[in-house]
């Protein structure tokens, strides 16, 4: 694993970052000495201020909710590491307009000593601070030592809390809110891969290819079990059963759902996530009245995902509603989870199938190679990795995923179906392509069923959609390679029986196949990286290779 980092100066990675953010905020303002954010313009007078604060690595937790209707003040300090009291004493002194500041602080040992210090400093020249405490991760949920860690529940402390005040509650009261908050909300976290910082030498721990790590902390820390790699609906029971829990959540219950990126996961997975946690809530007969998705409160690069449940009620919810300009805050509008948001008809399985008398030839030789590619998905990904970008097995298998055919379906059907399956699942550039070529030979098998004749026409003309589409040639490394040799064979069979014709064609498209080894690809995404793919197989011509075989 790559330990590089897109850095200059491991000793200067805050302050480069820090001035950097400030530079591109509308309203973000970086005091670089003693080092705080705030917003451009002061606190309103007569306003509660909120603040927080705490270890860089985890943005956009705090700077990114620096806002109107957020926070007033971020303290960041180094990676991992809790700010100094004198910074956010500073910051506290310089939000603090008359009605008290709110401090928003994470249950860490170094995160709580400062932040009391400092409180403590304001209190001796008369400015009145509150601490808001979040300790909301149940894998460090114990009766000895200092309580649960503060993790992503904090991203929904601080909304409340900037909401409160935005609309001019009074310190005991947004303190009061930000306490019922915190109480209500718990979380827990897993990891696919651990983190490592800036300027370190190793990742902060070993994880197996195969091993995921549960109840991992936002520092890096290891969790309390290593299990074997889960899958999305696993993630959801192993983290939300915990958290439930904890909560002493029933059925009838409302909460806000937060799906928190640890930093280095792909919004696809968080999404199928949260889809495995609403199930998994509604499953609990719990209610999610709104949602939060994305990488809020990072652990630098981890790979993983955190679960927070919060209780709330109608205040929660409409303090949760109000705006904000805090940048990481997203700008989707909330309300309440739809049943109706997903329409699972599908209008192109519903359209009618081409008739016909069935031919079991047909049937057995596409059934065939529909198992054979099957089978093969690793070796297709594995020559796409070294020969273009890597997604072909994958479209393979999602093109085929679908297929099945039943001993009534005619030669056409048979081929529509194939193309249909490439078509509307696969998607990119051998799906359409492998589809628009299955498409056009059932279109030619509509009515005189499976001959020489009609097969060699329905390659003949995929062959032509194909070039068409793509504008390959043969000796461009593609799928044409394999079949403009294998269409030119049945052309030149006539009126040969069609077994013979196919085995012509397979042997033809081989043969071109294992052309494309020592080529250098023109078209595709394997032209993208030149010589880096000669003595690779063109994958989409060996699958046509297979089609014919497979006959």
């Amino acid at each position: 694993m790559s330990l590089h980092k897109m850095i200059d100066d491991p000793s200067r990675v805050i302050v480069d970052a820090c001035r950097a953010a400030a530079r591109r905020s509308a309203d973000l303002r970086f005091v670089e000495r003693p080092g705080y954010f705030t917003r451009r313009g002061r606190t309103t007078d007569g306003r509660v201020a909120v603040m927080s604060g705490g270890g860089s690595g985890h943005e956009p937790l705090h700077s990114g909710f620096v806002g109107a209707g957020m926070l007033d003040a971020a303290v960041p300090g180094s990676v991992f590491t809790s700010p100094n009291a004198l910074q956010i004493e500073a910051a506290t002194r310089a939000v603090e307009a008359g009605a008290g500041v709110i401090h928003v602080v994470k249950n860490y040992t170094g995160d709580v000593i400062n932040f009391r210090i400092a409180a403590d400093l304001c209190a001796a020249d008369g400015i009145t601070v509150e601490t808001v405490l979040v300790a909301d991760d149940v894998a460090s949920e114990s009766e000895d030592g200092p309580g649960r860690r503060g993790t992503a529940a904090t991203v929904a402390v601080e909304k409340i809390c900037g909401a409160a005040a935005a609309r001019g509650d009074d310190l005991a009261s947004v303190a009061a809110l930000g306490r019922r908050v915190a109480e209500g909300a718990r979380s827990m976290a897993v990891a696919f891969r651990p983190c490592t910082v800036p300027g370190a030498s190793s990742p902060s721990f070993e994880l197996g290819d195969d091993e995921v790590e549960l109840g991992v902390g936002i520092h890096g820390e290891r969790g309390t079990a290593r299990v074997a790699t889960l899958t999305a609906t696993e993630i959801a029971e192993a983290l939300l059963g915990p958290v439930a829990d904890s909560l002493g959540l029933s059925g009838g219950e409302d909460v806000v759902l937060i799906v928190n990126g640890l930093g280095a996961t792909h919004p696809l997975e968080l999404d199928i996530v949260f889809g495995a946690a609403l199930r998994y809530l509604e499953g609990r007969g719990i209610t999610v009245r709104r949602t939060l998705v994305g990488s809020l409160v990072t652990a630098f690069d981890m790979a993983g995902v955190s679960l927070t449940a919060v209780r709330c009620d109608d205040e929660i919810l409409g303090l949760w509603d109000a705006p904000t300009e805090a940048p990481a805050w997203p700008r989707s509008p909330a309300q309440d989870l739809h049943d109706d948001a997903v329409d699972d008809t599908d209008a192109a399985a519903a359209s009618e199938l081409p008739g016909g008398a069935a031919d079991p030839f047909v049937t057995t030789w596409v059934s065939s190679f529909v198992e054979r590619v099957r089978s093969s998905i690793d070796e297709l990904t594995d020559l796409d990795r070294r020969a273009g970008d890597g997604d072909f097995g994958v479209n393979m298998e999602i093109g085929l995923a679908d297929f099945a055919v039943d001993e009534s379906a005619s030669p056409a059907a048979v081929f529509e179906i194939l193309a249909r399956g490439f078509l509307g699942n696969a998607g990119g550039t051998s799906g359409a392509l492998f589809g628009a070529f299955f498409h056009r030979v059932s279109v030619a098998l509509d009515g005189p069923g499976a001959s020489t004749a009609s097969i060699a026409a329905g390659v003949a003309d995929g062959l032509a959609a194909i070039t068409d589409l793509g504008g390959a040639q043969p000796g461009d490394k593609t799928m044409v390679d394999a079949l403009d040799p294998a269409s030119r064979a049945l052309g030149d069979a006539g009126s040969v029986e069609l077994s013979a014709a196919l085995a012509a064609a397979a042997e033809a498209a081989t043969r071109g196949a294992e052309s494309t080894t020592d080529t250098v690809a023109q078209r595709g995404r394997a032209s993208y990286i030149g010589d880096a793919a000669r003595g690779v197989i063109d994958p989409g011509a060996l699958v046509v290779s297979w089609f014919f075989a497979a006959a």
